[in-house]
């Protein structure tokens, strides 16, 4: 039997619970019930999966006691492999231990994560890696990390990028009280995103559309979200569901992500599939996503960053370009390529 640690997604929307959604759904036509168990918060509202059981879980992700108390509750259901997607594998999960690892900001810009996140993440990152019996990253930029960072053997990593769910698409936007024109940005509003150099680069632009920042705040923000405020064509808008985000997408002229650091950078995927060109840092795992099918940029100084979005505004014909490659470097990327890689490494 094979399990895997879902309890997250009672707590956070984002990166790592949508891995952790869209893994299970394309693992349904490849395993049967008997084989597979969805470990949830006892604080979730449904099962993830109609086809997987489901075992509530006392236990909550983050906990100081948590690799402990996690092992004596999984300990009854005897699993043969349990997959932790949040890093932090229990002591005694199953007889192998998988992890997933989506980045590791949090050695790179330590500053950029609350306490808490550090304190559970930079604590325990060295043990889990040493404790698993395998690793899935989600980059190739994330296995340098872990290889040189955390002196990981290669031969314990497999890449696993995400994919793009078939709902993001080209396509007419619903009505979501948005321009009928705008620049977009996707993420949560956290210093990691690099908000700061987007601000000064939309302020030197001329003739630009509203530049719409769509995502729930983080934190260290306040002088940010101060400065959003004053600046009458920023929008932001934290109440956009995950359900709206292929019409906001669809109704933007291109997606901007200008991070620090990315373990993946899943908006660009998204947005690409939608038929909206992007602009991306020439950093971490970015130019793996986008390669040539967007326009990548060095973020040492906004100059660049306007420069490219001024391009993208101003010739039909490159923007016209990175619509038809971003739709086609999109379609490489599926949730069915990425469950194969996860049963591979399960059986193995």
């Amino acid at each position: 039997m094979i399990g895997i640690d879902a309890r997250i997604t009672a707590y956070r929307i984002g990166g790592i619970t949508t891995y952790i959604q869209r893994l299970i759904q394309a693992l349904e036509p490849h395993l049967t019930p008997d084989q597979f168990k969805v470990f949830q918060s006892r604080k979730a509202d449904a099962p993830l999966s109609k086809h997987f059981p489901s075992a509530k879980l006392w236990t909550p992700p983050h906990h100081r006691l948590e690799c402990v108390a996690l092992s004596a509750e999984l300990l009854p259901h005897r699993l043969d492999v349990f997959h932790s997607p949040d890093f932090i594998p229990p002591m005694r999960g199953g007889k192998k231990h998988i992890i997933t690892v989506h980045d590791l900001t949090f050695l790179h810009f330590p500053e950029h994560k609350d306490q808490s996140a550090q304190r559970y993440y930079n604590d325990q990152i060295k043990m889990a890696v040493k404790q698993a019996d395998h690793i899935l990253s989600v980059s190739e930029a994330t296995k340098h990390d872990l290889i040189h960072m955390l002196n990981v053997p290669a031969d314990k990593i497999t890449v696993q990028p995400h994919g793009v769910d078939p709902r993001y698409k080209p396509g007419t936007p619903q009505n979501l009280d948005l321009p009928p024109d705008y620049l977009l940005f996707v993420g949560t509003i956290e210093p990691r995103k690099n908000i700061p150099l987007l601000l000064d680069a939309y302020a030197a632009l001329k003739d630009a559309p509203p530049l719409v920042l769509v995502g729930r705040v983080g934190w260290l923000m306040d002088d940010v979200l101060s400065r959003i405020r004053q600046m009458p064509n920023v929008i932001h808008r934290d109440d956009i569901t995950d359900e709206m985000l292929p019409s906001v997408y669809q109704g933007a002229s291109m997606l901007i992500l200008p991070s620090y650091y990315e373990g993946f950078g899943l908006p660009l995927l998204e947005a690409m599939a939608c038929g909206t060109p992007v602009i991306a840092a020439n950093n971490s795992s970015l130019p793996e996503v986008v390669e040539d099918a967007g326009l990548l940029v060095e973020i040492n100084t906004p100059d660049a960053l306007t420069h490219a979005i001024q391009s993208l505004m101003d010739d039909s014909a490159l923007h016209q370009e990175m619509i038809e490659k971003g739709i086609k470097q999109a379609s490489k990327f599926t949730w069915e390529k990425s469950a194969q890689i996860a049963l591979s490494v399960y059986h193995n």
